[in-house]
């Protein structure tokens, strides 16, 4: 009988804690400086409007603290900062914990495995830089500045925190850095650079989960490269070359976000000149991309999202001033008719983050 009524108990206390667990999703409207704060019911496959903050600059690039209860905005309009915004767990509220002074207008922010270091990357500026993290939470002044060449686009850590990679726009290159943890400090690699085709832009990028392979999206020419990484070396060797341009395109390419879901079964990217998402099957044993096609979005979809559980992708228009929420064929990957929720004005970056 004690047996029975103990595992009733847990039984009950586990539902408890699913019924509990949530969803949020934050969107940075950039031209009407604020934060969108949605809830994603995955049930339902809905987003419903939780509250809208005005963070006070234009707000772009987002990161989230390893633990899920920090938000870090980065806003592009002078004085150039980063906003540190708690996140209340069970509402998915945002509230001020700091704010710090940004290098300079950064395109992209992220965090180091450790957590106790923000990496940002300035497109006007061509420089990475990292600022220091506080135990609050609140990010702080900046520890290092590094000038690259032009246009730096993004920035992150591989999985070992060793190495941390960065793309140069305007120099058509991916820098390798040596990355000293203890002291947040960065130190070129050998080589330090991977060069890309000319006048191609190299933009975002991802690892696999598995950390042998990067994915690298041009914006210039939208071709999206499938590159091994030598995780001892931090070195990328190129495998495959495709594109995510629509068949019979004739415009001018301007392709801006890519992502995997969890299970790195499945690729997206999107393209801004035809405001489509385009999707890719990956191959498990080589890492290499299958074109599944293009699903029209968005106007001008510049970033989107990757729900943890891989069942929705939400994309984000900065001329149509909305979202889409799309179904996630978990067979097929494609992506099922969308729901639609219009915003602030330019809304640009999402991060979606689960609290228990």
């Amino acid at each position: 009988m004690l047996r029975s009524l103990r595992v009733g108990f847990a039984l009950l206390s586990m539902a408890a804690v699913h019924a509990s667990a949530a969803t949020w999703v934050y969107v940075s409207n950039a031209d009407s400086q604020e934060i969108s704060v949605l809830a994603l019911d995955r049930d339902k496959g809905s987003l419903t409007p939780v509250q809208t903050l005005n963070v006070g600059g234009t707000v772009m690039p987002m990161a989230v603290s390893h633990d899920k209860r920090v938000l870090y905005a980065a806003l592009r309009s002078q004085p150039f900062r980063v906003v540190s915004l708690s996140i209340d767990a069970a509402t998915g509220k945002l509230q001020k914990l700091g704010e710090a002074p940004l290098a300079d207008s950064m395109a992209n922010i992220d965090l180091d495995a450790s957590g106790k270091w923000l990496f940002a990357a300035s497109y006007q500026g061509g420089k990475i830089s990292v600022n220091a993290i506080g135990k609050d939470g609140a990010a702080g002044a900046i520890q290092q500045l590094v000038q690259t060449a032009p246009n730096a686009h993004a920035v992150h850590a591989d999985a070992s925190n060793r190495f941390v990679l960065a793309t140069s726009l305007g120099g058509d290159n991916v820098s390798s850095w040596r990355f000293d943890a203890e002291k947040g400090l960065l130190s070129a690699n050998d080589p330090p650079l991977t060069m890309a085709a000319a006048k191609s832009g190299p933009r975002h990028f991802v690892w696999d989960k598995a950390q042998r392979h990067v994915y690298l999206l041009n914006e210039l020419d939208a071709a999206l490269h499938v590159y091994a990484w030598d995780a001892a070396r931090g070195t990328l060797k190129l495998e495959q070359s495709t594109t995510t341009l629509p068949a019979g395109f004739t415009g001018k390419p301007w392709a801006a976000d890519l992502h995997l879901t969890p299970d790195g079964r499945f690729l997206y990217a999107s393209e801004r000149t035809s405001s489509t998402l385009s999707a890719f099957r990956v191959d498990a044993a080589t890492g290499q991309l299958q074109p599944l096609g293009q699903t029209s979005t968005e106007k001008t979809p510049r970033g989107f999202a990757i729900d943890s559980s891989g069942r929705y992708l939400i994309a984000a228009g900065q001329e149509s001033h909305g979202v889409s929420l799309y179904a996630i064929d978990p067979t097929t990957g494609a992506l099922g008719t969308p729901s639609r929720l219009g915003l602030g004005k330019n809304p640009n970056w999402i991060e979606i983050v689960d609290t228990p």
